[in-house]
């Protein structure tokens, strides 16, 4: 058997939220630029005006798609916990909210620029000018927003890449500004100091934010996916066992060991595959802990994640603790399971999955939610 989790949906999602962010982004100040081109008349035997019309404007609905599918993939991938109405609504989510929520701001200006310049005729060109101005303050807004809510920044690549773009845009407002020279002084010195502004507040802000260690937690990434994380990435090195729990009373945080068996088979739809995790526990406390995921097979290997199920029993025999997976990645689990009147709990789980044997073993770590 393939390794189910191994190479699980959430995973491909990871990279294409991340691609198509990054298209997005260049997209935007191809256009950005293009427009403030416009703006001051850019005009070559070899690139008359209209071609350049026509560029930005087709530059401008390749950036609405691609955030379009940035979106979806955001809310298709289980491992963060978005919803398709945080791309709309900003500041109400419940990952990174301020960071996610300035993408949401960049989204609806892009939104109002697609609606107007469709209802142009109907509005006029003053208004519809107006509100196409908004481009020039989606721009700073989408690229703080990758930024912040990315996690790609410490790796240098998406550094590269946002420096670019930001020195593109830069080139194309001193162009315009010096153009007329030294007419409208007092406008043309507003531009400067607001361009100036933002590589210099970036410059104050990276060091000690989305560069900082510690910004994953201070930028708003819930707990449980902290420490999520964190359990994958560090083993535990405590030598004292955790403190005995009375069975069936899992109201103190322990660790313990797991083993059993997976099984892969047929749903009713044939696009959907059942994949059915049985095992057993011993540590501070004992019980039986079963995962059942549904979901459309990946090509390669794995399954993507469309409904679970988590069922923790304690032994000896008591009432289960049930509830579902909340972040799937690779052949790591987080899940909330809860039993009436004993509260609820965040499993962490981490399999190694034996393809020939179709066994598997593992940790599992509960504590109190």
């Amino acid at each position: 058997m393939t390794a189910v989790l191994a190479s699980s949906g959430p995973s491909t999602y990871w990279y294409l939220t991340r691609s198509t962010g990054a298209v997005a982004l260049i997209l935007l100040t191809i256009s950005v630029v293009l427009g403030v081109l416009d703006v001051n008349r850019w005009n070559r035997p070899r690139w008359p005006r209209f071609v350049v019309d026509g560029l930005h404007r087709n530059t401008s609905m390749l950036v609405l798609v691609f955030i379009c599918l940035h979106v979806l993939t955001a809310v298709l991938d289980s491992f963060a916990p978005i919803a398709l109405t945080d791309a709309i609504l900003p500041f109400l989510g419940v990952y990174r909210p301020f960071w996610l929520g300035l993408g949401a701001v960049a989204f609806d200006l892009l939104l109002a620029i697609a609606v107007t310049s469709l209802l142009r005729q109907r509005l006029g060109h003053r208004a519809w000018r107006l509100t196409h101005w908004l481009a020039y303050a989606c721009w700073p807004v989408a690229l703080v927003h990758g930024l912040g809510a990315g996690s790609d920044i410490r790796n240098g690549w998406m550094l590269v890449l946002s420096a670019a773009c930001l020195l593109a845009v830069l080139c194309a407002v001193g162009a315009r500004v010096s153009n007329g020279w030294p007419a409208h002084l007092g406008v043309r010195g507003g531009a400067i100091a607001t361009a100036a502004c933002l590589p210099v507040g970036l410059l104050v802000w990276l060091p000690g934010g989305p560069m900082a260690s510690d910004w994953a937690r201070r930028s708003g990434t819930p707990p449980a996916l902290l420490g999520a994380a964190a359990s994958a990435r560090r083993p535990s090195t405590s030598k004292a066992s955790p403190p005995a729990v009375p069975p069936g009373a899992l109201g103190n945080p322990f660790r313990a060991t797991l083993a059993g068996t997976i099984a892969q088979g047929p749903l009713p739809d044939p696009r959907l595959v059942a994949v059915r995790i049985a095992t057993s526990f011993n540590g501070p406390v004992s019980g039986r802990l079963a995962i059942e995921i549904d979901g459309a097979p990946i090509e390669g290997g794995g399954v993507q994640l469309r409904n679970s199920r988590v069922t923790l029993t304690p032994a000896p025999p008591a009432l289960p603790y049930e509830g579902a997976i909340v972040a799937l990645r690779e052949n790591q689990i987080l899940a909330h399971v809860r039993r009436a009147g004993a509260g609820r709990l965040t499993l962490q789980v981490v399999l190694q999955i034996n393809q020939a044997t179709s066994r598997v073993t593992g940790t599992l770590a509960s504590s109190p939610t």
